[in-house]
């Protein structure tokens, strides 16, 4: 599959957040991000170049499209990519890091064109959030999963089960790879979206997408959960708190806490 990387420059803050959140609402899969340049990452085939046109003339910010050929992209990450250390919980690293940690938990992760290196306040905010949910023999949907990461962390952290799916061919290949890097056990990747897997009930469902994405699937994750199960959401800015409480209400979640981290949040809801 080739890809579109669309290069723009704007220093960290909450305009490049925006417009990282943005692009992901539309299909944006993949953000490098440098100290004054983004590189955003698209299926050439979801790519709109009048719709990323008016998205950043709306900040005045200059952009530059190039078509990328299929490819490993473990040299462009280890280039710059360093360990993270999550809340003091889990630490999430490359293959070719020093494997000495002073967490609990720690993920071994080699990217390729998917999403979920830690780097991320959403990702870490999952993770922040994830060590405080009881995973013992628990079942759990994994929906974008990216690297596999935060599925991988489920089974590190005494589930039973972990279905993980994500519509992205170089994902699913990069989160089998992640797995058996970990090894881990009774996970099941599977290129796939919502609509696509068997029926059955979960106890946690892990959702770090974007706003569009999880409002439209809002419903069918209830409807995938146990009752008192666990729906955990990011993918999210601050200010799609309200739409996205609003929408699991009414699908019938309860809301039991929301984070916060450099912008973003996590939402966790309980199936009632």
């Amino acid at each position: 599959m080739r890809h579109i990387k669309i290069s723009f420059e704007v220093p960290p803050g909450d305009e490049r957040d925006v417009l990282i959140a943005l692009l992901a609402d539309t299909g944006y899969e993949g953000f490098e991000e440098t100290d004054n340049v983004v590189h955003a990452y698209v299926p050439e085939e979801a790519y709109d170049a009048a719709q990323v046109a008016e998205t950043l003339s709306m900040y005045q910010v200059q952009h530059a499209a190039e078509t990328i050929e299929p490819r490993n992209w473990n040299e462009v990450w280890e280039a710059g990519i360093q360990p993270v250390v999550v809340d003091g919980f889990c630490t999430v690293r490359a293959h070719f890091h020093s494997p000495e940690v002073d967490t609990p938990y720690c993920v071994v992760i080699t990217p390729k064109m998917s999403f979920g290196t830690g780097h991320h306040a959403t990702t870490q905010l999952m993770m922040m959030a994830m060590r405080h949910i009881p995973f013992s023999g628990k079942t759990v949907l994994d929906f974008g999963t990216g690297t596999g990461v935060l599925a991988i962390l489920a089974g590190m952290l005494g589930a039973a089960k972990t279905v993980a799916i994500d519509n992205d061919e170089w994902a699913v290949e990069n989160a089998r790879e992640n797995a058996e890097r970990n090894g881990s056990v009774g996970m099941e990747i599977a290129q796939a979206s919502l609509e696509d897997i068997e029926a059955q009930e979960y106890d946690v469902v892990l959702a770090n997408i974007n706003r569009h994405i999880l409002l439209h699937h809002m419903p069918a994750m209830y409807g995938m959960l146990v009752s008192k199960g666990i729906l955990l959401m990011s993918g999210l800015l601050t200010e799609d708190e309200a739409v996205i409480a609003d929408a699991a209400k009414e699908a019938g979640f309860v809301i039991e806490a929301v984070e916060q981290l450099n912008g973003w949040i996590s939402v966790k809801a309980i199936k009632q």
